[in-house]
């Protein structure tokens, strides 16, 4: 897909497909934002696309499954059962701040830093990361952009609603904030997927565009 868009758009500079499962599309980003920062290009698309065929489709809801029991998602809720999947796409167009000001282009917002990490044969399972290996990632980015706990206003997490995912993500966050501030409960956590579903992976893109954070 990537190398298709570059032969039809005339894009040069570096075009490559990512597949990361359901964090594809922000690990993108990411790869995008170290070749603008190492000069590799100017300005790069950075995103990730899910369709699934055929579009009408179901399952059979197991107890403690992805799936969730009637058919919504409900992060981060006493009532959730799971999650459902949906259709999404999502892009940004990324350029150096300092270029988008000089160019007058439209600043929807700024990326203060970014991290990826992987831990391993320490998650909690294949597809379910552990509560250390998130909050190191987090940590790293809070780091990186020079910020601490306080400054953080709204997080978009992943959010699946499902009973491992959403607790190691809470945790994580819980375990990476506290060494930052002495508050408790002052940053809100939400995600798109109530509104989209699980859009696999363009799941970050989408739910970032969909929320404009």
């Amino acid at each position: 897909l990537a190398t298709r868009v570059s032969y039809e758009l005339d894009l040069k500079g570096p075009s490559i497909s990512v597949q990361t499962a359901c964090s594809t599309s922000l690990v993108a980003v990411h790869m995008a934002c170290r070749s603008l920062l190492g000069g590799e290009c100017d300005m790069a698309l950075a995103g990730a696309v899910s369709a699934q065929v055929p579009q009408n489709s179901g399952y059979l809801h197991q107890e403690g499954g992805i799936g969730s029991r009637d058919g919504h998602c409900r992060v981060f809720d006493a009532e959730a059962s799971g999650t459902v999947f949906g259709n999404g796409v999502g892009i940004v167009v990324l350029k150096r701040l300092s270029d988008a000001l000089r160019d007058g282009d439209t600043i929807r917002a700024v990326i203060k830093s970014t991290a990826i990490n992987n831990d391993g044969s320490a998650k909690m399972g294949f597809t379910a990361p552990s509560v250390d290996g998130q909050a190191e990632v987090i940590e790293s980015a809070l780091r990186t952009a020079g910020a601490k706990g306080d400054d953080i206003s709204l997080i978009q997490a992943h959010g699946t609603g499902t009973g491992v995912g959403d607790p190691i993500e809470i945790a994580a966050l819980t375990q990476a904030f506290p060494p930052t501030t002495g508050r408790e409960g002052f940053s809100p956590a939400g995600s798109g997927k109530s509104h989209l579903g699980h859009t696999g992976a363009g799941g970050g893109s989408a739910q970032t565009t969909h929320t404009g954070s």
